[in-house]
């Protein structure tokens, strides 16, 4: 049975808050990977970016009504959800739309765990950890690349 450490990629790219988008759209693109680690200046996992977080940046924005009533605008609709979409969609770093919630795994982590992890919670850039250091990550095509080892 393949475990973690039998799949993950262990040159591990990494991108840090201060990255702008069109930086990491580069490097998705060029390293042909899904997503990457979020990390802080001394390296520690503080999350995780990928195209699907790109991609909804870019959907259409969707506008709440509105009712205006003497001098006072009232949502019809969660404000708040709107402003979390406006500040999606204004976007310019790495900061504005990466996951803290960090879904992870260790290296002895049964490949059937992972791909249940990946289809259970729509995550597929998953590190492999030990401890706070990140020893891996591994994307759709590394759970893939096991159907033709």
């Amino acid at each position: 049975m393949l475990n973690a450490s039998d799949i993950m990629t262990t040159d591990v790219i990494t991108v840090k808050r201060d990255t702008t988008i069109k930086e990491l759209a580069r490097i998705l693109y060029s390293n042909h990977i899904n997503g990457v680690p979020v990390v802080d200046d001394d390296g520690k996992i503080i999350g995780v970016i990928c195209e699907s977080d790109l991609i909804r940046k870019d959907k259409k924005l969707h506008i709440p009504t509105v009712v205006m009533v003497l001098d006072a605008v009232l949502y019809l609709e969660s404000s708040k959800k709107f402003e979390k979409e406006l500040k999606r969609f204004n976007a310019t770093l790495v900061e504005e739309l990466y996951t803290k919630d960090v879904v992870s795994v260790d290296e002895k982590t049964p490949v059937y765990e992972i791909a249940t992890i990946m289809t259970e919670k729509k995550v597929y850039t998953i590190p492999v950890l030990d401890g706070d250091s990140i020893m891996g990550v591994i994307g759709k095509a590394d759970i893939i690349r096991t159907l033709v080892i």
